[in-house]
């Protein structure tokens, strides 16, 4: 029986990866999201067959006893399977980042709960040293990392949902406070491993606040601008936390899935850091290195210059007499819920044989992959959604560009002012097209906190109002 569980872990663990290759492309996605699911329902099952068993250890439980664990298991699965039925039903995509960083917080909570347990009631290590030492060290290990992963991803949540303000709160001596606190826990697995006194829980639960607490800080000091990266790295936290409760528990499955997930998250924070000129050490720790920008001429320049409005009749002849549009999607796309009748006027456009792309930034929206997602709700044809590096040299070939509520993603300062706090981010360089046209609810900065000078370019037309209207507006104004 045990060969077959192996067998059946090894099934899930491929199923898991094969899962990871299909989400890597929007074609495939919906495929690997849909093996991960039947990964997941294996690894679950086999981990109840596995219990009722008593495969990992048959003297720790009766098997009535097992049998009623069992009963609770499902109940709890069932509950479970239910809540997360409703949040996937319920929640709109704007309110997604905010979903997955507070999913991230309960796998860090499992990881912490599963320490505790694991310490406290410690099954098969009687008599073995070394293996007690191991699992103390494991356990140690896994409890910080659940503890740091909780805490982020509470206030990564609160700064998404906007309960938490997205600016980074900078402490003098931060990273004083920062390494105080990793050499505390450092020191204190020491301390914890040598115990012989009964003391061990109360050194357990000290190192799980100071964890929490570096957590908190840790995020807090993260500014808006790169929350997308710190939602990618949560993400990564939160696979790191599985893998260590995994070696608590024995499980190769959840040791597996869990490096699965903390590696690609790391991956991917690393592509995104670098697609954002940051260091991946400056999102970390929070404006370490080239994160710790301070102006170099002191306040941002002044922004200058007039505004210059557009009506939707308008722009509409001006984008049926186009040839080449670019459209950059934005949080705003999201808020007013506009990917629909955004389909609608690049479907109308393409009619009338204007080409029509996307320009997609890496940190679009507040989650990575979030405009491609909405794109792909809608329905728009993947092969004309395009990065930022395969579509910025084209924009000097553009006749119109639409931002539909970006912001920061398309702010010349990132490369022409030293003194801003975005300076050296690349960006998508819309403002060489022959028209550049923003649609905004108003002039407010965006989620860094920063002006953009685009709006008062010679060549930007404003287009004031709820970007789905707007969009509306403009396929009427098109088919004209």
């Amino acid at each position: 029986m045990s060969g077959v569980l192996v067998v059946a872990y090894l099934a899930a663990g491929v199923l898991f990866i094969r899962s990871l290759g299909g989400l890597s492309k929007q074609e495939t996605a919906s495929q690997g999201n849909e093996l991960g699911m039947v990964g997941m329902a294996i690894a679950v099952a086999v981990a109840m067959v596995t219990w009722i068993l008593g495969a990992n250890d048959p003297s720790a439980l009766e098997l009535n006893q097992r049998t009623t664990g069992l009963a609770m298991l499902a109940g709890a699965i069932g509950v479970g399977f239910f809540i997360g039925a409703v949040l996937a039903k319920r929640v709109e995509m704007t309110g997604m980042p905010e979903l997955v960083a507070i999913l991230h917080s309960f796998v860090g909570l499992a990881a912490v709960l599963v320490g505790f347990s694991s310490y406290l009631h410690p099954h098969g290590l009687s008599g073995d040293e070394i293996a007690k030492t191991v699992h103390e060290v494991e356990v140690w290990i896994g409890v910080a990392v659940g503890a740091i992963t909780l805490t982020g991803s509470i206030i990564a949540w609160g700064k998404l949902k906007g309960s938490i303000s997205g600016k980074p709160l900078l402490l003098p001596g931060r990273h004083a406070l920062n390494a105080v606190a990793g050499l505390a826990m450092l020191g204190g697995t020491v301390a914890f491993v040598q115990n012989t006194n009964g003391n061990g829980i109360w050194l357990l639960v000290g190192m799980t606040v100071i964890a929490a607490l570096l957590g908190v800080h840790l995020v807090m000091a993260i500014g808006g601008a790169d929350m997308p990266v710190v939602v990618s790295l949560l993400n990564s936290y939160s696979g790191w936390a599985a893998a260590a409760a995994g070696f608590m528990l024995s499980n190769d499955l959840l040791i597996v899935t869990g490096a699965l997930v903390g590696s690609s998250g790391t991956i991917l924070s690393i592509i995104m850091c670098r697609a954002m000129n940051r260091s991946i050490l400056s999102v970390v720790f929070g404006g370490f290195g080239t994160g710790d920008a301070k102006p170099a001429t002191g306040a941002a320049a002044a922004i200058t210059g007039e505004v210059k409005e557009i009506k939707a009749d308008e722009l509409g002849e001006t984008l049926s007499q186009a040839k080449s549009v670019v459209i950059v999607p934005g949080y705003g796309m999201a808020v007013s819920r506009a990917q629909g009748s955004v389909n609608e006027l690049t479907r109308t456009l393409r009619e009338k044989g204007v080409n029509v792309r996307f320009a997609i930034h890496p940190v679009a929206g507040r989650l990575p992959g979030h405009m491609n997602v909405l794109l792909a709700e809608a329905g728009v044809p993947y092969d004309i959604v395009l990065e930022m590096e395969h579509i910025n040299a084209d924009f000097p070939q553009t006749d119109v560009v639409l931002v539909i509520g970006a912001n920061d993603i398309v702010n010349p300062s990132a490369l022409s002012d030293p003194s801003s706090s975005i300076y050296g981010m690349p960006v998508l360089e819309c403002w060489k097209s022959k028209v550049t046209v923003v649609l905004k609810r108003g002039m407010a900065a965006g989620y860094a906190g920063i002006d953009n000078p685009l709006f008062t370019l010679d060549g930007t037309r404003m287009l004031f109002g709820d970007a789905k209207k707007s969009i509306d507006a403009l396929v009427t104004a098109v088919r004209k």
